[in-house]
This record gives structure tokens, C-alpha cells and sequence, in this order.
């Protein structure tokens, strides 16, 4: 691993771009460029901009970060696929990131990452000195959600945290820094180790409904 590896990080699971070019522990650049659609034509001419504000090009990068999800199934496609694209072109790694990860990014002690599933659902994932649990997906309610070892004194980060503390008395707790920004780290952090490529992260089914009509009959 180089002694400050640059990585470019960036994200399309939500309704946005995000990236970030880190060099070392520094940020040089974070950009999130709000959008309900079209992040498949936005994403790459954002990536270059942000390479050539600094005055580098893909071959100066020593990975890629993207993140996984959970969000917004198509978004996750898009930012994966062009994760996976850039490794092979490069040939250098690319490395996947939860949201869930980059909302506990940066705190201690045990942390509850949160995210709105929709339809009184969370993507919830405890996280703690010792080992972690799994992503899951649960519904809002105190019966629901994953229990913790007693006296553990949670801090829940995320966009439902405080219906989840109304629900637990766990205190409620922001992000150290932006999301873009801390999948950036962990990507930076994982460097040395990794050796799959990225993949999706799934916590609930498609909403599209299975198509009615039989599926045309393949001729050889």
C-alpha cells in the first residue's frame, strides 16, 4: 500500500453524486450534487472534474471507493458497475462501503447505524469494539429492532434516529463528517486487504412488480 494512497470515493444510492478525493488522511475534495434522476449520464464528467481540479487523472489513483448501499436499487447499480468498471480499466481495487459503515465512521463506543427503509421500516446495523452485527432490515417498532447487550448505552446515528430513541431511550448522535467523506477512509482503510470486488447491498426486494406475461419462449 502506498505511504498516502489517493483514492477517489463516490456514491449514487440516494437521490444525488456524491465524491470525494482523498490523498493520505486529507480530503481534498467532497462534492454532492443533488439529483432525483439522471446520475448515470452525471456521474462520470463529475469524477473527472473533480481529478482535474487537482490536476489528476485516473492513472494517478491508487483505488476507487463506492458505495454499496443500502438506498435506492437503480442508484446502487450505477455507482457499482462504474466502481467495477474503473478497477478492471486501472487495474487497481475497488472498494465497497456501506452507508451503514459510513454513518458509525468515526465514533466509539456502540453505535447504531439507521437508515429510512420506507414504509415504517429501517436498515439498522449495531456497531461496538467487538464484534459486529449483520445489516438488517426491521420494522420501526421496539419489538423490531436488533437487541444489544444490556447496559450498553447505544448511540443511534441515521435519518430515523430519533423515531428509534423514542422507541429505546438510546441517545441520538450525528455523523462525525459527511457520508461521502467517511466511505472515503474506510475505502483508504481497507486498501491493503482487499480482494473482492464490490457488490451491491440489498436489505429489501425490488418494488417493481413481476411482469404478468410468459416469458418469450428462446429459439436456438
Amino acid at each position: 500500500m502506498p505511504p498516502k494512497p489517493t483514492l477517489l470515493a463516490f456514491d449514487t444510492s440516494a437521490a444525488h453524486c456524491a465524491a470525494a478525493l482523498l490523498s493520505g488522511d486529507q480530503i481534498l475534495t467532497s462534492r454532492i450534487d443533488e439529483m432525483a434522476k439522471g446520475q448515470a449520464e452525471h456521474l462520470m464528467p463529475m469524477l473527472n472534474e473533480v481529478l482535474a481540479e487537482h490536476g489528476l487523472g485516473w492513472g494517478d489513483l491508487d483505488a476507487v471507493g463506492v458505495g454499496v448501499g443500502p438506498g435506492n436499487f437503480t442508484g446502487i447499480r450505477i455507482s457499482v458497475s462504474a466502481a467495477r468498471g474503473l478497477a478492471l480499466a486501472m487495474n487497481k481495487p475497488a472498494i465497497g462501503v456501506s452507508n451503514l459503515e459510513a454513518l458509525a465512521y468515526g465514533q466509539t463506543g456502540m453505535r447504531v447505524a439507521c437508515m429510512d427503509a420506507r414504509r415504517d421500516r429501517a436498515y439498522v446495523q449495531a456497531f461496538c469494539t467487538g464484534p459486529e452485527t449483520g445489516p438488517t432490515q426491521c420494522d420501526l417498532t421496539a419489538e423490531g429492532l436488533p437487541t444489544l447487550p444490556a447496559r450498553s448505552e447505544p448511540v443511534v446515528i441515521g435519518d430515523v434516529a430519533k423515531q428509534i430513541a423514542a422507541l429505546t431511550q438510546w441517545r441520538v448522535g450525528v455523523p462525525a463528517m459527511p457520508l461521502i467523506n467517511a466511505m472515503a477512509h474506510i475505502a483508504a482503510s481497507r486498501l491493503p486487504s482487499t480482494t473482492t470486488s464490490p457488490a451491491p447491498l440489498y436489505l429489501r426486494a425490488a418494488d417493481a412488480a413481476p411482469a404478468r406475461d410468459t416469458a418469450p419462449r428462446i429459439v436456438p
